[in-house]
């Protein structure tokens, strides 16, 4: 059982990006070979239904309401690797894969690298990728950033090893 009271750090982390039948398309299995250097998104909003009842003006009862998923923000180092535009051209573009969509995967992993919870994406959808802004002054690394819309997520303790069908 995992040490539950020591705080993970926020840069040990995977992301796996999986789409069925991707070396058919010309892309990696995962896309991008899961590097990337951050990941921002991963959030759920309820938005609750309040209802008052006659006759109690001091008081409002609050009802489930839907629930709202944030879009995944991904940044890595541009390499010669074009996998994540390929995607999203075939994902957007007038082709017979308009629509493709992905599974993600997003680990955390503890202070010694094992994996011990994970982020369950449905259904990724590309929405914007975004090449490095290019300025010859600076002399940073070139960054290049995925957004994906998806359609829910769960999270759940991880066992440790990944089974490769689970994504």
């Amino acid at each position: 059982m995992p040490n539950e009271r020591f705080p993970f750090s926020a840069f040990n982390f995977e992301v796996q990006l999986s789409i069925v039948g991707a070396e058919a398309l010309g892309l990696s299995t995962p896309l991008c070979s899961a590097e990337f250097a951050e990941c921002e998104g991963l959030e759920k909003t309820m938005e609750p239904k309040t209802v008052r009842e006659g006759g109690y003006n001091t008081r409002q009862i609050h009802l489930v309401g839907p629930v709202s998923y944030g879009n995944l923000t991904l940044k890595r180092g541009m390499t010669s690797s074009i996998d994540l535009w390929t995607w999203f051209d075939l994902a957007t573009g007038n082709t017979t894969k308009r629509g493709l969509l992905a599974q993600g995967v997003v680990l955390m992993l503890d202070a010694a690298r094992h994996k011990v919870l994970r982020f369950a994406l449905t259904n990724c959808l590309p929405i914007k990728v975004k090449a490095a802004a290019l300025n010859a002054k600076d002399g940073m690394v070139a960054v290049e950033e995925l957004q994906l819309a998806y359609e829910s997520f769960t999270v759940a303790r991880d066992s440790g090893a990944m089974p490769e069908n689970r994504i």
